[in-house]
């Protein structure tokens, strides 16, 4: 008898995800999202086995060869070469490297914050609740851009700084999202019954109120790495993100302004890096939107 209740108990979590995934590949521009993200994310994670050239090794008297061109032992370079002789490919390749590390390491903390933040505010409401919307209004009076700035010019430009600055930053619209969800559970009849139960706070807090609120968060944290991917390529090209000789998109773009004109495959291609990648997130997390949200029957 026990081990056909065990059975059951891990036969529905499967089918759960099984209709899941079904309503999600019915909607074809959340599939082609996921595969473009897919694809970047393999493609970063075996650069240094997929790469044809080294990211940063320079060759003066091969620089600015458009896409195509071959050098004196016959190696391509599909996608030329850039100011410096550096393989432009390489450096593209390289390049989703530590846009994906600070989407995700910056989402994550933002999101971990705002969700903390959204669950105390919204649970208890009060005091404790003004308290934190006026922190985030605080927050949200900051323009991004010169608190970057300021912080970065005080820690100096760095990977860890950078994940900071914009996690930190980040966390409002995580923090107002739950809290909404949060205002509307906590009236609800199964937590009513939870407290009349004699669950205490904590208790209800993890495991009646976080799995309900988990879906708007992790909707709003997939179409967030779109934006911080724009962030860390914006504060690439004004030379506060991973400093040279280290390839990122937007020092690419940086370096191919001064060249558009006569060498258009500079700025192109990185941008064309940044476009897909940003597109996949932003067609995924829609999809994933509407998946999750169950007054859609699709």
């Amino acid at each position: 008898m026990s081990t056909l209740v065990l059975a059951k108990d891990v036969a529905a979590p499967a089918r759960e995800w099984l209709v899941f995934a079904q309503r999600l590949a019915r909607r074809r521009t959340a599939l082609f999202g996921l595969i473009a993200v897919a694809v970047v994310i393999a493609t970063a994670l075996a650069a240094p086995w997929i790469s044809p050239f080294d990211p940063i090794a320079q060759d003066i008297g091969n620089r600015l060869k458009p896409p195509g061109w071959q050098d004196g032992i016959g190696r391509l370079h599909p996608l030329g070469t850039d100011h410096l002789g550096r393989d432009l490919l390489a450096r593209v390749i390289f390049g989703a490297q530590p846009a994906l590390l600070v989407a995700s390491a910056a989402v994550m903390i933002s999101g971990v914050l705002g969700m903390a933040t959204g669950l105390v505010g919204g649970y208890f409401g009060g005091r404790i609740d003004d308290v934190l919307m006026r922190l985030a209004d605080i927050q949200l009076a900051f323009p991004f851009i010169l608190l970057a700035i300021a912080v970065i010019g005080v820690l100096g430009p760095s990977l860890p700084t950078i994940i900071i600055v914009i996690g930190v930053s980040s966390w409002v619209v995580y923090a107002r999202v739950v809290r909404a969800t949060v205002l509307t559970l906590r009236e609800r009849e199964f937590v009513q019954a939870a407290h009349a139960l004699g669950g205490n706070d904590r208790r209800i807090l993890i495991f009646h109120i976080l799995p309900n609120a988990f879906a708007p968060w992790l909707v709003v944290a997939t179409l967030d790495m779109a934006r911080v991917i724009v962030i860390e390529s914006a504060l690439s090209f004004l030379g506060l993100g991973v400093q040279p000789p280290a390839p990122t998109w937007g020092g690419m773009l940086a370096d191919g302004r001064v060249y558009i004109t006569p060498s258009w495959w500079l700025a192109t291609f990185p941008g064309l890096a940044i476009l897909v990648t940003v597109l996949g997130i932003n067609l995924f997390g829609d999809g994933l939107r509407d998946t999750l949200d169950p007054r859609l029957k699709v």
